[in-house]
């Protein structure tokens, strides 16, 4: 029997096939059908349906997808050893992603808040893409022995609540503050989240 973890992580997997799937095919141009998509991700035009069960909703998530950078393109140059810098570096990226796309982002957001609100949503699958997680871990993954094991999950939660779509409603529409304090704003919850991540000396002594 396959772990819930596992059954999530082929899940999550899927629907980013599809999602490649229908990039690739919207760069050679034109808007593919949900039967072209499926057959280029090669799963079944049912198993896609699940997933998207209205093409143009893969189309607008497809559309984001191709302006996301990949991390080794962010964090190329950033030292190491200085996880707040790697951070900031993918938040700035987050951030030009989303002011690119805000209009797009927002109809995603709307739409999947829509379906869960009418009882749609399917609650064996993902949602969403999560596009933020893989980054940030990026991002920690050569100070990640610097962090206990709950420590460095928990940071990754929390940092995960301060950057991408999300993060830039509450600052744009709820704070209602401009780019520049939002982002010196993430800036400290950067830092304070890391900072408390880290052990203390004391903890560091104890066995």
């Amino acid at each position: 029997m396959t772990p819930p973890d596992l059954r999530h992580q082929q899940k999550q997997r899927t629907r980013q096939a599809l999602l490649r799937a229908a990039s690739e095919l919207m760069r050679q141009g034109g808007r593919p059908t949900l039967e072209e998509v499926s057959a280029q991700a090669m799963v079944s035009r049912a198993t896609a349906y699940r997933y998207f069960p209205k093409v143009e909703a893969l189309y607008l998530e497809a559309s984001i997808d191709i302006d996301t950078p990949q991390a080794d393109q962010i964090l190329a140059g950033v030292p190491p050893g200085n996880p707040i810098a790697r951070l900031e570096r993918i938040d700035d990226a987050l951030h030009a992603m989303t002011q690119a796309n805000e209009v797009p982002l927002r109809m995603m957001l709307a739409q999947s808040l829509a379906r869960s609100a009418r009882g749609e949503a399917d609650p064996e699958l993902p949602a969403r893409q999560n596009r933020r997680s893989p980054l940030i871990e990026a991002a920690l993954g050569p100070a990640r022995a610097r962090f206990s094991p709950a420590g460095l999950r928990n940071l990754q939660h929390a940092l995960a609540l301060v950057m991408g779509t999300e993060s830039m409603i509450v600052f744009k529409d709820v704070l209602r503050l401009d780019d520049a304090a939002a982002r010196k704003v993430r800036r400290w919850a950067i830092r304070a989240l890391v900072n408390a991540a880290l052990p203390t000396p004391k903890q560091e002594k104890s066995p």
